[in-house]
């Protein structure tokens, strides 16, 4: 897999922190929830986009597939051949790449391609959505799981849109990635890739971040600290002397979501789901 330069912004920016931390706090239980929806049967192959280290793509493997997990992000794509090599899943294995320039992988090389908040990331969305298309074999599928703009459930959003105002302005030009969570927009994308409308269903799910030991303030502090997006806010406001209202603005919206106990953590957070068949 060619690797994409050390200058691109966005691998920067995902190499920034560790979702590691994240995901192991947070995400390994829905993350194998998800994929027990996905009807995954042995020696399916799966392409996963944006896929950290593995809260999908572990899992993915264990139901039989064989599984390819691509990440911009360096220290994921190490920590998730690190996870295979542990769960001793010779039928997972990770490489660095952009989703947007998926150079050394074939045309209809996958059953199902799948991306869950990883490549709606992606800074050039037309040409994810070309990319998946291409390298999905006719018959077979795209899920895609995005977090909806603008919507009170949808959590992440929220945070996203929280961070967003204690940091300087983006570029020109960029594109926001919470407009993959705007069905016109998925429809847009897709369709420019040559997926009629009639190929493409979208619901809204709920992905459920949880943990039994940890709970809301723990959730903002591992933000603080491991997610690119939130650590830039948190070093602009530090920088403006806006630092303390940024972690009220975040600990109040975390608080309010979970619906757990004041130590443990249990948010529903709303999520566009969209399946294209190929």
């Amino acid at each position: 897999m060619t690797e994409p330069s050390c200058t691109n912004p966005n691998q920067q920016l995902w190499e920034k922190g560790d979702f590691t931390a994240i995901a192991e706090a947070f995400m390994r239980e829905p993350g194998a929830a998800l994929v027990d929806s996905l009807g995954v049967t042995p020696q399916m192959r799966v392409l996963d986009l944006g896929c950290g280290d593995g809260t999908t793509a572990l899992p993915l493997a264990q139901h039989g597939a064989d599984v390819l997990g691509i990440d911009i992000a360096r220290n994921l794509v190490d920590a998730g051949n690190a996870r295979a090599r542990a769960a001793g899943l010779e039928n997972l294995r990770f490489e660095n790449g952009d989703a947007s320039d998926l150079t050394d992988v074939a045309d209809d090389a996958f059953d199902l391609t799948i991306s869950i908040f990883g490549a709606m990331f992606c800074p050039k969305p037309f040409d994810v959505a070309r990319e998946m298309v291409r390298v999905t074999q006719p018959g077979g599928r795209i899920v895609m799981g995005n977090w909806i703009p603008n919507d009170p459930t949808s959590f992440v959003s929220d945070v996203l849109k929280i961070s967003s105002t204690f940091t300087p302005p983006p570029p020109e030009g960029f594109i926001n990635p919470m407009l993959w969570g705007v069905e016109t927009n998925v429809l847009e994308r897709f369709g420019s890739a040559g997926m009629e409308a009639d190929r493409i269903s979208i619901e809204k799910d709920t992905f459920q971040f949880t943990s039994s030991s940890r709970g809301a303030d723990d959730w903002v502090n591992i933000m603080k600290d491991y997610y690119g997006p939130t650590m830039n806010a948190y070093e602009a406001a530090r920088a403006s002397g806006n630092e303390a209202e940024l972690h009220r603005q975040l600990t109040e919206l975390t608080h309010a979501h979970n619906l757990a106990s004041e130590d443990t953590l249990q948010i529903r957070a709303t999520y566009l789901r969209v399946t294209v068949q190929v």
